[in-house]
């Protein structure tokens, strides 16, 4: 079997790792850093792991806090996930999505984005290249350039 241990956990463990876990978020805060909620759509994940390794720099003003989805949105976990989601939202600075001519395709995208706004979190949005693909969330969120993110970021109160 391996592993070590009894392969047994308390409710006191994870309780304990989650204290943790928003004790170094808060401290992150502290020293100018957001922690940030990053929603994308599934299919755009290597876009998305390279933007995460952008933020593991120290300089960086950005934490991503993601729970990457795969099922589909109306699957039978889907309202389970929807609540995990939106504690990771809660706990977050601001919404950051990352848009993609995938985006307009995921359902949990535009669920993260309205649960973010009803939340009265901030949501930007941030595209590689030059222009954004999707006009429309133009109309509904801020866009810019990846190149712009951090600065955009650290511009924010």
């Amino acid at each position: 079997m391996g592993g070590g241990g009894d392969g047994r956990s308390s409710i006191g463990d994870i309780q304990s790792l989650v204290e943790r876990a928003k004790k170094e978020l808060r401290e992150g805060e502290k020293q100018g850093r957001k922690n940030v909620f990053i929603s994308f759509a599934y299919e755009d994940i290597d876009y998305v792991n390279l933007l995460r390794a952008q933020a593991k720099n120290e300089n960086s003003p950005i934490e991503f806090n993601d729970w990457s989805v795969s099922e589909p949105f109306d699957s039978e976990r889907a309202p389970y996930i929807k609540q995990k989601i939106g504690e990771r939202i809660a706990q977050s600075s601001l919404t950051v999505v990352y848009i993609s001519d995938n985006t307009p395709k995921s359902p949990w995208v535009e669920w993260e984005i309205q649960e973010s706004l009803r939340r009265e979190k901030r949501v930007i949005g941030v595209f590689a290249g030059e222009a954004c693909p999707v006009t429309s969330m133009q109309n509904k969120i801020e866009c810019v350039p990846w190149s712009k993110l951090a600065d955009t970021i650290s511009g924010l109160e």
